[in-house]
C-alpha cells in the first residue's frame, strides 16, 4: 500500500487515477508521493520514505529541486497539460489589447441611465475601435508545448508568425505549420514583429531577458505578451517604455504592485492554467507520472532526473538507483549484484546534469543486503526495490 498526500486541491478526476494500492494521507510524514500545485515546498522538511513530488502544472519554482535531488527525490511537472488554456488566454490578450473591448463595456456600463446612449455610441466608439491582428506580425519566443499551439492558432487568424527557439524539440519541430518563420536570433523578433508573446522557463540566463536594451530595439507601438513568469521582464523599463508610447499594451497574467492599475497594462489574475479542463488534464498527468515511477520505476518528465523507461519489469526483480552523475558508478552497481550471486538481465543508465539513474531488472529477487550495499556506494543518494 503506497500512501499520497495533496499539498494543494488536486481534481478528483486526476486522484481517481489512483486503484485501491493508493491511499490518500493528510500527514506529509506518512506519505510515499505528494502531489502539489502552487504551496511553497521550499523550507518544508521532506520525509526521509517521500519517493517523487509531482507538480499539477508546469513551473517548479515552488519546490527545492536539489534538495528533493539530494534526498533522492524524483520531481515531475506535467508540461502541456495545461498548454491549450495558456493558449486561448494568449489569443484573447492579443485581441484585447488590439481593441479596446473593456474600456468599450466599462463606457457602456457608465451610459446605463442615458436615454440617448444609441446616439451617443456612435460618438463615442472611435475611442475604442483600435486595429486587427490579421496581417501583422507575432513573434513567439518559446515553441514548446504553449508556443507551438499559439503559433498555429495566429496562422489561421491570418498573422505572420516568427517563431524563436534555439532548443526546439523534434517533436515541436514536426507540430509546427510550414508558415511560421523560423528566427535565428531573438534581435530579429524583436525589431520586427508587432506583437512578441513570451513563452520560455524561468533560467538564470532567461531571468529579465526583456530588458531595456531589448524593449529599445522593438517597434515603436509594440504590443508585448507575458504567460509565462513575471520576471522574465525588466518591469521598471517595460513602465518606462509604456509612459513614454514605445509599448502600446503589456498584457501580463502575473498581478504585482508595479504593474496592477499602470495605464497601459491589462493583467489578468493568473489565469492562464486555471480552466476546469487544464486542472483535470494536470491532475491526471501527475497521477499517472506518480504510479509509473512508483510501480515501474520509471520517470518521465522529470525536472532534477533523467528520463529513463524500461516499461513493466518481466523479470524476477527490478533495483532504481537516484545517484550522483560521476565516473565508475556503474561498475560499483555491477560488483554489488555479481557479488550478491544475482544476474542482471537489462539495465539502463541515464545522466542529467548532476544526477543520474539506473535501473536494474535482475534474474533474482533483490535483497535488503544488496540493497544496503548499494546504499554504501559513494554518491548513491536513494536505492529502491521496485519489484
Amino acid at each position: 500500500m503506497f500512501k499520497y498526500n495533496c499539498l494543494n486541491p488536486i481534481a478528483g478526476v486526476g486522484l481517481a487515477n489512483f486503484d485501491d494500492q493508493y491511499e490518500k494521507t493528510d500527514v506529509l510524514e506518512d506519505a510515499d508521493v505528494v502531489l502539489v500545485r502552487s504551496a511553497a515546498m521550499h523550507g518544508m522538511e521532506l520525509p526521509e520514505k517521500l519517493l517523487a513530488v509531482a507538480r499539477a502544472g508546469a513551473g517548479v519554482n515552488n519546490i527545492p529541486l536539489e534538495l528533493c535531488a539530494e534526498h533522492g527525490i524524483v520531481v515531475f511537472n506535467t508540461p502541456g497539460a495545461n498548454a491549450n488554456g495558456v493558449k486561448e488566454l494568449v489569443l484573447a490578450g492579443m485581441l484585447l489589447a488590439s481593441r479596446d473591448v473593456v474600456g468599450g463595456i466599462e463606457w457602456v456600463e457608465s451610459q446605463s441611465d442615458n436615454a440617448d446612449i444609441s446616439k451617443q455610441t456612435e460618438k463615442q466608439k472611435k475611442k475604442f475601435a483600435g486595429c486587427e491582428i490579421s496581417g501583422k506580425k507575432l513573434g513567439i519566443i518559446g515553441l514548446g508545448a504553449i508556443g507551438q499551439l499559439v503559433a498555429n492558432a495566429a496562422i489561421h487568424l491570418g498573422m505572420q508568425v516568427y517563431g524563436y527557439d534555439p532548443y526546439i524539440s523534434v517533436d515541436a519541430a514536426w507540430n509546427l505549420s510550414r508558415s511560421i518563420k523560423h528566427i535565428q536570433a531573438v534581435e530579429d523578433i524583436y525589431r520586427e514583429c508587432d506583437y512578441i508573446t513570451i513563452h520560455v522557463p524561468l533560467l538564470e540566463s532567461t531571468k529579465g531577458m526583456i530588458s531595456k536594451e531589448a524593449i529599445q530595439m522593438m517597434k515603436d507601438g509594440v504590443v508585448l505578451l507575458n504567460f509565462a513568469r513575471d520576471i522574465l521582464v525588466d518591469e521598471d523599463a517595460l513602465i518606462e517604455a509604456l509612459k513614454a508610447g514605445k509599448v502600446k499594451k503589456y498584457v501580463t497574467d502575473f498581478p504585482n504592485p508595479k504593474v496592477a492599475g499602470q495605464e497601459g497594462t491589462i493583467v489578468t489574475p493568473h489565469l492562464g492554467a486555471s480552466t476546469e479542463e487544464s486542472e483535470d488534464n494536470c491532475a491526471i498527468m501527475a497521477v499517472k507520472e506518480l504510479r509509473d515511477y512508483v510501480e515501474n520505476g520509471n520517470i518521465k518528465n522529470s525536472v532534477n532526473f533523467p528520463n529513463c523507461d524500461m516499461g513493466m519489469c518481466q523479470a524476477e526483480g527490478r533495483v532504481s538507483i537516484c545517484h550522483r552523475n560521476i565516473p565508475n558508478m556503474l561498475s560499483q552497481f555491477t560488483k554489488v549484484v555479481g557479488d550478491a550471486g544475482v544476474n542482471i538481465s537489462d539495465m539502463v543508465n541515464k545522466g542529467k546534469e548532476n544526477y543520474a539513474y539506473t535501473m536494474m531488472d535482475l534474474e533474482s529477487p533483490a535483497t535488503e543486503d544488496m540493497v544496503k550495499a548499494l546504499e554504501a556506494v559513494d554518491g548513491v543518494l536513494k536505492v529502491r526495490i521496485v519489484k
